[in-house]
């Protein structure tokens, strides 16, 4: 893979500037926009962009800082889930904390907001509590967002508990967006403030990049992963005015702006930022080393979102304008669906054969093709099909025995025309098993790990237990927006 993005630059830069604004305050707010561990968009669209390069960075600060989880009441209530891992926010969180405790990270607390009383949500708090993770509950501000007075008084900010803080840096992060961030921020800056302490507000986002033009393929990847939000990049008009540079934002950053500023200029007895873009502390675009290779990521980045988001809607998960909108990013850059080379052989391939089809494209550049079989779903002939080619294991090699596979077969009973194939799953505990006296389906297993980062194309809505292991093998899965059977039960 050409990559396309400095790490080593980006980690020295990121956390110097992050020093430079702690400097202007006794104490700095943190919001950290995005994912701390695993920033899978950030890592297709930026080739080079490592997973944990953001922690990293913070590493370097770690005897400086603390950390507050935000989550909202109504994310926890409806069960939202983190896309690439299948689990819900709530889950999240703890997985987080547990990560961040086993680094040395000092984790202050987790914060509820938008709470109102939600029984799902206590047996939250009361999760937290029995593995002692001090928790506070922030209801929704009163008078947010148009009466200033009420919002910086004892009836607004001040209504939510204190959070005693004992560090220089304090990263407020979140499994999501919309989970209340900013607002702990203030509410916190506010409490601080009513003590004597000059503590300050800043944003750490690593999209959009605001260096870089705002038609830039990047910045419209941004749109399409957020098109949910119905978020939109737009020029910092502020940060025009008053200095003349463009810079790029996106609509709910420049639409709170003007109240987020009055309110910081309220409790802090001054004005600390002049656009949007000041509070920003985001150097990723002086760290790309390579344009045209970021430019032609995230172009299939977008094309990855329309796929999703159209599986999303025949799901009933979204409306039909979500993926509409990433429609018309795609037209702007003149590509379709085809742009992604997996999607056309793995159409072909099933209108010929007349079974459901999963593509996939190997480093090398050629792309393998699975089908269901009477054994097999599409996904487990695929994986078992790649990890031949990638081994150089002739096909007419049956690398599943049929010593280990009859009473896999038998003690799982397969009653549902659905389960009459064996899973993704099934078949890598099948391949760990015969592995242990075939030293050819060892090589195959090891030879696993060259799917990470490799495009896949299904003919079908993939789910359960085989989207599940795709991902876990790190595969950038589409899909036709299509059900695997047209049966309802």
């Amino acid at each position: 893979m050409e990559l396309g993005f400095d790490n080593d630059k980006y980690v020295k830069i990121q956390s110097e500037n992050i020093r430079k604004r702690t400097e202007l305050f006794d104490k700095l707010y943190l919001e950290v926009g995005g994912k701390l561990f695993d920033d899978t968009h950030a890592s297709r669209v930026l080739p080079g962009f490592q997973l944990d390069v953001k922690i990293k960075m913070f590493q370097k600060l770690r005897k400086d800082i603390e950390i507050i989880f935000c989550i909202s009441a109504n994310d926890i209530e409806r069960n939202k889930v983190r896309a690439e891992y299948g689990i819900t926010y709530d889950m999240e969180v703890l997985r987080l904390i547990g990560n961040l405790q086993e680094m040395d990270f000092n984790i202050n607390s987790v914060v509820i907001t938008l709470y109102k009383n939600q029984p799902t949500v206590d047996t939250f708090i009361a999760k937290l509590k029995r593995y002692k993770i001090k928790t506070y509950i922030h209801r929704y501000t009163k008078g947010y967002p148009t009466d200033i007075d009420t919002i910086v008084s004892e009836e607004g900010y001040g209504a939510n508990p204190y959070i005693k803080t004992t560090k220089k840096i304090i990263l407020v992060t979140a499994p999501g967006p919309a989970s209340g961030k900013l607002a702990t921020s203030l509410s916190q800056l506010y409490h601080e403030h009513k003590k004597g302490v000059n503590a300050g507000y800043a944003k750490f986002e690593t999209m959009p990049v605001w260096d870089l033009p705002l038609k830039h393929p990047l910045n419209m990847a941004y749109e399409a992963a957020t098109a949910d939000l119905k978020d939109v990049t737009m020029l910092d008009y502020f940060h025009l005015e008053e200095y003349g540079v463009k810079a790029v934002s996106y609509n709910r950053d420049l639409e709170v702006f003007p109240v987020l500023k009055t309110i910081l200029n309220r409790i802090v007895g001054k004005d600390i930022y002049k656009s949007p873009t000041d509070m920003g502390v985001n150097m990723i675009g002086q760290c790309i080393t390579n344009d045209k290779v970021v430019q032609e990521a995230s172009k299939k980045e977008i094309v990855r979102r329309y796929f999703n988001e159209m599986c999303n809607y025949k799901l009933g998960i979204t409306e039909y304008d979500t993926p509409e909108r990433i429609k018309k990013l795609m037209n702007e850059l003149k590509i379709d669906e085809n742009y992604l080379d997996v999607v056309r052989p793995a159409l072909e391939k099933s209108e010929k054969v007349g079974k459901h089809v999963i593509s996939l494209k190997l480093p090398n550049g050629k792309i393998i093709t699975g089908k269901e079989t009477e054994l097999l779903s599409p996904a487990s002939s695929l994986i078992l099909n790649t990890i031949k080619e990638l081994t150089d294991i002739p096909d007419s090699i049956d690398l599943l025995s049929p010593t280990i596979l009859k009473p896999m077969l038998e003690l799982v009973p397969r009653t549902r025309e659905r389960d009459k194939t064996l899973s993704l799953e099934e078949v890598l505990i099948a391949l760990s098993i015969s592995s242990v006296t075939n030293p050819s389906v060892e090589k195959a297993l090891n030879s696993i790990k060259e799917l990470d980062g490799c495009e896949a194309h299904s003919t079908y809505i993939v789910s359960n237990g085989d989207l599940k292991m795709l991902k876990s093998l790190r595969i950038n899965l589409t899909c036709q927006p299509l059900f695997y059977s047209t049966k309802l039960s």
